[in-house]
């Protein structure tokens, strides 16, 4: 159990957290949800010691080890890899060294093999004995295969390293296991084969993540940090979120009855917990559901941005036709032979096993870079608005929001006065002064949401939409998915983000080095087709 008691941080003025008050217990795993900046991150980090409240207490149950995903890449360099997974169990290890130090010491005494024993007895006890085909078991069912498992740190991919460190906190079925964006750079299987293991998982878990999908896969509870308080509330992510906006419909609604309000709360509540028996942690979250009471559902106090896609007509017949496109960087074919039609009514998913390969070929049909072979033509009726992951270009400039804005109004607009600029900025969440901040110190997420402002303004029938999640709060990112779903123009998307594909995708496009793979399907069916993966083998081959 973790208790946090009276807990107070603070940096000069700005306070994150003032006298909370919080229990973390056995067989929970707790969803860690906030604004950005509102101390999700900093949080774990009290909790793991790695920082100091200016006041409070954290109390573990005696005896209990807690386990930290690493956010430093580099910690390990010159370790191999099964090492940095070992090394996760600090105590294990140490025996583990210290024994070995005996062994390997030419002139240890009687009374070192004595002590030498003694660890060995201690190593077993612990399960070291069968610690590295543990290890060995984390790595490969994390897509770390046997061959690199002897490797240095230093010489694995990137991408790599996030998932061994991930093993590395795994390890050893810790009593406290804190993570932070642990789905970061890992594909979707790898984050199936996470899902699964926590969801069995019988611990304490405190997870921060911004993948709705996987916390709704995983999480028993919400830990909701807000205004300098953590409040903890029974459910997944999209539990608190429905019920947050139920209750605040129901505040608001003065001419319903009482006793109709409380019935509505009561049928959420049923169906909620009938459908937690279908989820991957049924046994636990459907009996925190069924004790769950009306007074422990609340609104949220959150803001939500105002994303709205207005198109100023409706796109023709002709959208958009692709014929043989081809790309290659530095020798590598990212896709080729890509060649489909656009058409009314369609939200494309664009997918890859290479995520380089789909902004290349976005970056191509908008005209940022060119096609190293075939050809696209988009329809004369197509008013296009283009996200891209890279949004640096945009905010070279030394300008503040309002002449920023400024800058991307359309011909077609023609009453340009500082309320309409205001209008745009505000739905985005920049009011009074800070539409005068300048471009140049915004954060990655006011950065993507200054371009959903310039994509707002540009009343686009098509938008394509790459990595929309990146950078953005759960608030943003709720926003933006509801928004794509209803939204009656074109979408061309991709995006890490499970729940936005799954819920706005009605077709998806495989781009491979040897031809697409095009279905009409959700994301979900795409991914669960066995055909599609016959042919996958064929065309990645």
């Amino acid at each position: 159990m973790i208790s946090v008691k009276d807990l107070k941080l603070a940096y000069g003025k700005r306070v994150l957290f003032e006298e909370v008050n919080v229990n973390f217990t056995k067989g929970n795993c707790y969803g860690v949800i906030g604004a950005n900046g509102a101390g999700k991150s900093t949080f774990l980090k009290i909790l793991s010691g790695e920082i100091e409240p200016n006041k409070g207490t954290i109390s573990i149950t005696p005896g209990e080890r807690m386990a930290v995903l690493k956010q430093n890449h580099f910690e390990f360099d010159n370790e191999t890899v099964l090492n940095t997974v070992l090394m996760g169990h600090k105590k294990m290890w140490d025996v583990m060294t210290r024994r070995d130090a005996i062994y390997a010491n030419p002139d240890a005494t009687e009374d070192d093999y004595m002590k030498a024993s003694e660890l060995e007895a201690e190593y077993g006890e612990m399960g070291g004995y069968e610690s590295e085909s543990d290890a060995a078991a984390f790595l490969n069912g994390l897509g770390v295969h046997d061959e690199m498992h002897q490797q240095l740190m230093k010489d694995i991919p990137s991408n790599m390293k996030v998932r061994v460190l991930l093993a590395q906190a795994l390890f050893g079925n810790p009593d406290i296991l804190l993570l932070d964006e642990p789905t970061n750079g890992l594909d979707i299987e790898t984050i199936g084969w996470l899902e699964n293991f926590l969801a069995d998982y019988e611990n304490i878990v405190l997870v921060v993540s911004h993948d709705r999908h996987f916390l709704d896969a995983v999480c028993t509870h919400v830990a909701d940090v807000d205004r300098q308080k953590i409040k903890v509330f029974t459910g997944n992510y999209s539990f608190w979120y429905e019920s947050s906006q139920l209750m605040a419909r129901q505040i608001s609604d003065k001419n319903k009855k009482m006793e109709e309000k409380r019935k509505d709360l009561l049928d959420f509540i049923a169906r909620f917990s009938a459908n937690a028996s279908k989820s991957k942690q049924a046994t636990s979250r459907k009996k925190a559901l069924e004790k769950l009471t009306i007074e422990e559902i609340e609104p949220s106090y959150r803001k939500y941005p105002g994303i709205i896609f207005q198109p100023l007509r409706e796109v023709g017949n002709q959208i958009l036709n692709v014929e043989k496109l081809k790309s290659v960087v530095e020798g590598r074919t990212l896709f080729d032979n890509v060649t489909f039609s656009v058409n009314k009514g369609d939200k494309i998913a664009v997918v890859s096993k290479d995520p380089l390969a789909v902004t290349s070929f976005f970056n191509i049909i908008n005209g940022d870079t060119k096609a190293d072979g075939g050809k696209f033509e988009w329809g004369t009726t197509v008013t296009p608005a283009y996200l891209p992951v890279d949004n640096s270009s945009f905010f070279k400039q030394d300008l503040n929001l309002m002449d920023w804005l400024r800058q991307f109004v359309p011909p077609h607009v023609t009453d340009v006065d500082e309320p309409f600029l205001r209008g745009f900025l505000g739905k985005m969440l920049f009011s009074g002064e800070e539409v005068l901040k300048k471009t140049t110190v915004l954060s990655g997420g006011e950065k993507v949401r200054c371009m959903l402002s310039k994509m707002m303004l540009q009343n686009p029938n098509v938008i394509v939409l790459d990595q929309p999640t990146n950078h953005l709060d759960l608030e943003s990112i709720q926003s933006f998915n509801e928004q794509c779903t209803v939204y009656n123009g074109v979408v061309l998307l991709t995006s890490h983000d499970h729940t936005f594909m799954q819920t706005v995708a009605n077709r998806i496009i495989e781009l491979t080095p040897a031809g697409i793979i095009d279905r009409l399907s959700t994301f979900d069916e795409y991914l669960e087709d066995e055909r599609v993966r016959v042919l996958k083998e064929e065309l990645y081959a």
